[in-house]
């Protein structure tokens, strides 16, 4: 092996530092404290580890510790705000429980989720936190199994505890807002068509029943054929639409920003009736706001989910409870 493939050790890095081996990955692995190793021999040694491209065997250093201070996150996708906001504060709440953070994107996919669980289980996370997963209790089955403790967040499953948004509830609120506002505005009162995300899916049912709920308390009957949840997909959201030029006042519950962006553009397309239309969206953007038609939109308490899960993380307890979250409903 030549000088430039050969991995500099802590041997190399004792030996350049003039200090024992021992004393060396004491300061690399962050208990030189506990050792009384002095400031001046930590600082030179993690100088001279930069500069000769030292990088821990962390396979090697975990079966030599007791805890690996991992905490893993798995998440469907980067595309909305909203999940791009649980992992920014997933890496930020991690830190300050002196955890270190791995994240992965699994695009819906159950085996990609599975595969990844098994993996952070290699590397001895403490914990994994499935967020919005497809098959969440074959991932819970499977750290149960291997001794590492596993959370729900966003979509619930039936093996460990599940923190999850209050659907019902502010579904419920976003409906009686879109209803209140076609009054107020329109001078109508009359069923809501309900657009996007998807019937097996927890939270898209939750949301539906709080939207059925609203309307049921104000005597008004939804149509099935107003229940259009074709998936979480833009282009799927105006396909929904694609036929229906209002010759009056109308109102939608949109589910996600993502079926917001297809909405947004039939909207933009419609050669009449554009001014007829209220609608919500159960999801946050602060753009949303400077939408013609939006009334409101519902944002979910990222921060308070996370507080909640990581609040778990380390206990013993063998619950599997849902724990509801409150959202935000924002009016414009």
């Amino acid at each position: 092996m030549d000088k430039y493939t050969k991995r500099t050790t802590i041997y190399d890095l004792a030996t350049l530092a003039g200090a024992s081996p021992s004393a060396v990955s004491s300061i690399l692995n962050g208990t030189w404290k506990k050792r009384r190793i002095g400031q001046k021999l930590a600082d030179r040694v993690i100088r001279l580890a930069e500069e000769q491209g030292y990088a821990v065997n962390v396979q090697a250093s975990l079966l030599r510790r007791e805890r690996s201070n991992i905490v893993g996150m798995i998440v469907p996708k980067y595309d909305n705000r909203y999940f791009g906001k649980i992992a920014e504060q997933f890496e930020q709440v991690a830190r300050e429980h002196e955890l270190f953070p791995v994240i992965t994107c699994t695009q819906r996919d159950p085996e990609l989720e599975f595969e990844a669980a098994k993996e952070l289980v290699s590397y001895r996370a403490e914990c994994v936190i499935s967020t919005g997963a497809t098959d969440p209790d074959r991932i819970s089955a499977f750290c149960r199994a291997s001794g590492v403790q596993s959370i729900n967040l966003d979509l619930p499953g039936s093996d460990a505890p599940s923190v999850i948004s209050d659907n019902y509830t502010a579904a419920r609120d976003l409906t009686d807002l879109i209803l209140d506002r076609c009054e107020k505005d329109l001078g109508w009162s009359g069923p809501l068509k309900f657009l996007g995300g998807r019937l097996t899916d927890h939270n898209t049912a939750a949301r539906l029943e709080g939207f059925l709920a609203a309307q049921s308390a104000r005597g008004i009957s939804v149509p099935d054929a107003y229940i259009m949840a074709s998936g979480y997909s833009a282009e799927k959201a105006a396909q929904a639409l694609a036929g229906f030029v209002p010759d009056g006042p109308s109102g939608l519950f949109v589910n996600s920003t993502i079926s917001l962006e297809g909405v947004v553009r039939w909207h933009s397309e419609l050669a009449t009736g554009a001014g007829w239309i209220r609608y919500g969206c159960f999801d946050w953007d602060p753009f949303g706001s400077f939408l013609p038609g939006n009334v409101g939109m519902v944002e979910q308490d990222v921060t308070a989910m996370l507080d909640t899960a990581f609040a778990l993380i380390g206990t013993q307890t063998e619950s599997k409870e849902r724990i509801l979250i409150p959202c935000i409903l924002r009016a414009f």
